[in-house]
């Protein structure tokens, strides 16, 4: 026998929370009910890549019904949670609403915060008094579980906002130039760890570069990957208008293709 849909004339909140305890709940979703906070991990991580996708594509109906997947999440986690007595959303949303307001005196208090740049120290040092007699360094919080690439960028970021920075580009292209330098020496010495070392403070010093360009490293990166595969697919299809496939042509026919892909991009339509 079908369970009750939640009526519509619930608010939308109220709502999306009694269709997940439906699908929890005896007689709902096998699927639902089998799900843990641990097996639910990789879905939180992808549905925010897919948000991610969607910001970026520029398509406001996507990006809303990504959001809403993304939604999901916290109150599947809540639903689960409450089962066993942990918390539920109203605590979820409670802890969130609370320490918004504690990290933002600037707004709800008496403090001032001019810029950007003030408000995020501020909320480092609010976060940091709230660990009471347990203080962290500065960069424990940065969790381990990010993309290498954004957690590089945000580790720079907090050690920025205590003067650990470079004044201008200048000395970050220099850098750079400099972690070339020794890449190449590691190529030079067969040395595969020294290798790995060496590359790795060369993405650390471009990352830094991107930073201090105002560039979120993460996007960029992911902007560059969308336009090769595109432009990779174009070089296909000339291949393939020419009688050729992958595989069976040379290096040079091949960038030959990819120029014509980059030129006609720049055409006008």
């Amino acid at each position: 026998m079908p369970l009750p849909i939640p009526p519509a004339t619930l608010d939308p909140l109220a709502r999306l929370r009694a269709v997940v305890h439906c699908l929890r709940a005896p007689g709902g979703c096998p699927w639902d009910i089998e799900q843990t906070h641990e097996s639910l991990i990789p879905h939180a991580i992808e549905e925010a890549y897919e948000v991610a996708e969607a910001i970026r594509s520029g398509d406001a109906e996507m990006m809303c019904d990504e959001l809403g997947d993304l939604l999901l999440q916290p109150v599947l986690h809540a639903e689960i949670a409450s089962e066993t007595g942990a918390f539920d959303l109203d605590r979820v949303a409670h802890g969130l609403t609370e320490k918004l307001i504690r990290r933002h005196p600037h707004v709800f208090g008496e403090t001032n915060a001019s810029d950007s740049s003030a408000v995020l120290k501020q909320w480092d040092a609010i976060k940091r008094t709230e660990k009471g007699d347990k203080p962290e360094p500065l960069l424990a919080g940065v969790t381990q579980s990010l993309p290498s690439l954004m957690r590089a960028q945000k580790l720079q970021k907090k050690a920025a906002r205590v003067g650990f920075d470079w004044p201008d580009v200048a000395p970050v292209i220099g850098k750079i130039r400099e972690e070339t330098a020794e890449v190449e020496e590691a190529i030079a010495s067969g040395n595969a760890e020294a290798l790995m070392h060496e590359v790795g403070d060369l993405l650390f010093s471009v990352v830094n570069l991107a930073r201090k360009l105002g560039v979120d490293a993460e996007s960029a990166l992911a902007a560059t990957n969308q336009r090769f595969v595109r432009r990779f697919g174009g070089v296909e299809e000339r291949l393939a208008a020419a009688g050729k496939k992958l595989g069976s042509v040379t290096l040079e026919e091949m960038d030959a293709a990819w120029d014509q892909v980059k030129l006609a991009e720049k055409q006008p339509i």
